[in-house]
C-alpha cells in the first residue's frame, strides 16, 4: 500500500473512532436522561409519601397516649436508697501497688522507686475518682428523693380529692411538652378532682397544606390547589384529634370522671373586622365513654357525636365561633 492508501486508511480509521465516539455519547446521553426520570420519579414518590404522611400525622393526633399513672403505688412506694461509699476504683489500684516486683531492668536503671511513687500517685488518683462517683451518686439520691417526696404528696392529695393536686400533677408531669401538633399552649382548671377544663390553643389553619400531592401513573408528581371542601374537613380532623388526645392524657394521668375540653381558634370577627382567638370547639367527654371507642378506627370528627358538644361547622366555611361549655351543666360524682 502507497502512501495515499495509507492516508486514507487513518482517516477512515479517524471517522469510524470519531462515528463511535458519537454513538456513545448519544448512548451516554438517552442514559442520562433516563437516570434524570428515575431520579424524577423516586424524588415525586418522596414527595407524595410524606404529604401522605404528614396528612395522617395530622388526623391520627389521639392515636398515642401516655402510661396510666398509679398514683396509689406512688403514694405506697419505698423510698430512694442511699447510695454507698464504693471503693472499686482504689482497690484495684492498690492491687497493683501490692502485686509490683521490679524486674532485673528496673533495678539496673534504677526505676523501681519512680515506677512505685507512680503506683503510689494512682491510688490517689482512684481514691479521688472514687469520691467523684460517690458525690454524684449522691447528687442523684438527694435530687430522687425530692422527687419521691413531691409524688406522694401529690398521691396524698389526688387519694384526697384535692383539686389542686391535679394541676400541679399535670405541671409536675408535664404530658403535653413533646405535643406541639396540638397547639401552642394548653390551659387547666380543675374544680373538683372529677372534672378537669382544658384550654386547647389550637395552632392555625396554617398547619393545614393548601396544595395536594399526587403520583400520576406515568410517575410524576401532580400537584394542585387542595380544594376547600377538603381543606377544611382536614382542620375539623386535626382539631377534633387533638381534643381527644387532650382528654386521653388528662385520663391517663388523672383519676378525672370527666374531662371538658375547649379548642380555640382564630376566626374573623364580623362585628371588629379583626382576627380574634374564639371557642371553635367545645366537648364534654366521660372517661366510660371514651374507654369504649375503637381510637385506632374512629374519624376524629364523627366522633364528637358520642360526647355532648359544642360545634359549628361548615364544609365551605370551616368553623365559626360557639360557647362554651360550662362544668355546672354537668353533674359528677
Amino acid at each position: 500500500m502507497g502512501w495515499r492508501g495509507t492516508l486514507r486508511s487513518i482517516a477512515a480509521a479517524q471517522r469510524r473512532a470519531e462515528r463511535e465516539a458519537k454513538r456513545r455519547q448519544r448512548q451516554l446521553e438517552r442514559q442520562r436522561k433516563q437516570l434524570d426520570k428515575m431520579r424524577e420519579v423516586e424524588q415525586a414518590a418522596y414527595e407524595v409519601e410524606t404529604y401522605e404522611n404528614y396528612v395522617e400525622l395530622l388526623q391520627s393526633v389521639h392515636k398515642e397516649c401516655s402510661e396510666v399513672w398509679d398514683w396509689e403505688a406512688i403514694g405506697c412506694s419505698e423510698p430512694p436508697e442511699e447510695p454507698r461509699r464504693l471503693l472499686e476504683h482504689e482497690a484495684a489500684a492498690r492491687k497493683k501497688l501490692e502485686q509490683f516486683q521490679p524486674g532485673l531492668v528496673d533495678k539496673v536503671l534504677s526505676r523501681t522507686e519512680s515506677k512505685r511513687e507512680a503506683l503510689l500517685s494512682a491510688v490517689e488518683q482512684a481514691q479521688q475518682a472514687d469520691e467523684e462517683e460517690y458525690q454524684e451518686a449522691l447528687r442523684r439520691y438527694n435530687q430522687d428523693c425530692g422527687d419521691w417526696e413531691t409524688a406522694c404528696e401529690l398521691a396524698a392529695g389526688i387519694a384526697a380529692g384535692r383539686a389542686q393536686a391535679c394541676l400541679d400533677a399535670i405541671k409536675l408531669s408535664d404530658p403535653f411538652s413533646e405535643i406541639d401538633e396540638l397547639g401552642s399552649s394548653i390551659e387547666f382548671d380543675a374544680q373538683s378532682i372529677s372534672l378537669i377544663q382544658a384550654t386547647l390553643h389550637v395552632n392555625s389553619e396554617e398547619v393545614i397544606p393548601s396544595q395536594e400531592k399526587r403520583l400520576l401513573k406515568s410517575g410524576r408528581l401532580s400537584v394542585r390547589e387542595m380544594p376547600k371542601t377538603r381543606f377544611y374537613a382536614l382542620y375539623q380532623d386535626y382539631v377534633c384529634s387533638g381534643v381527644l388526645r387532650v382528654a386521653r392524657e388528662l385520663f391517663a394521668l388523672l383519676p378525672a370522671h370527666m374531662v371538658l375540653v375547649h379548642a380555640t381558634g382564630n376566626l374573623l370577627n364580623t362585628k371588629t373586622g379583626y382576627i380574634e382567638e374564639t371557642p371553635i370547639l367545645s366537648v364534654a367527654i366521660p372517661r366510660r365513654t371514651l374507654e369504649l371507642l375503637n381510637l385506632d378506627m374512629l374519624d376524629p370528627s364523627d366522633s364528637m357525636g358520642n360526647f355532648v358538644h359544642r360545634m359549628a361547622f361548615k364544609k365551605t366555611k370551616g368553623f365559626e365561633a360557639v360557647e362554651r361549655l360550662s362544668p355546672s351543666d354537668f353533674e359528677t360524682a
